[in-house]
């Protein structure tokens, strides 16, 4: 039997990389945006801030103590989506993306999206948001209505599953490694 090599073309012009799109999801104090940062970082790309993409009324009602709904969810998710599409070169957003219909929204919007899912306890969430500075919306009053909300993504495609309990650099590493398993290229160093 004759071996005939197969070569593999290198991304080009003509035959561009997929932008990886990555969101780092949980609950209020799980460390998405500190963990989404460290990634955006490693992987050179574009950092998004999910919660700078609320309408004024949602952070005035979160400001309030008062849980956000589907309702109030729909312009931002809509807008998350954009965002990311935005970015030719990839990015990684930190969003909490609770429920499975949020999240089905987000990867209609964009295609082979990936998320890492930082689960943590309640207790920790607490505490995590208790000792934020000034500055963010969003009071621990409200923790408990994000566990209510949360609809586990086990088993749902490209869904990676971390300990939020874990040093950002581990949870870090272990995210490229899932990347890089994948098929997906992360240009990690």
């Amino acid at each position: 039997m004759i071996q005939v090599p197969i070569s593999v073309p290198s991304p080009s012009a003509d035959h561009p990389r997929e932008a990886l799109r990555l969101i780092v999801m949980g609950v209020a104090g799980c460390g998405k945006s500190t963990l989404a940062q460290h990634l955006a970082d490693a992987l050179k790309l574009t950092f998004v801030e999910g919660d700078q993409f609320h309408p004024p009324e949602n952070i005035q009602k979160m400001s309030r103590g008062i849980a956000l709904d589907d309702a109030d969810r729909d312009g931002w998710l809509d807008r998350l989506g954009v965002e990311l599409l935005s970015h030719p070169g990839g990015a990684v957003l930190a969003c909490s993306a609770l429920k499975r219909i949020y999240r089905a929204r987000l990867r209609q919007a964009i295609p082979r999206l990936s998320f890492v899912h930082l689960s943590v306890t309640q207790e920790l969430a607490n505490a995590r948001v208790q000792a934020r500075s000034g500055g963010h919306p969003f009071p621990s009053s409200l923790v408990a209505s994000q566990f209510a909300t949360l609809e586990d993504p086990r088993g749902e495609e490209r869904v990676l599953q971390l300990d939020g309990a874990s040093a950002p650099s581990e949870l870090c590493a272990k995210t490229i490694q899932w990347i890089d398993a994948q098929g997906r290229q992360s240009n990690a160093k």
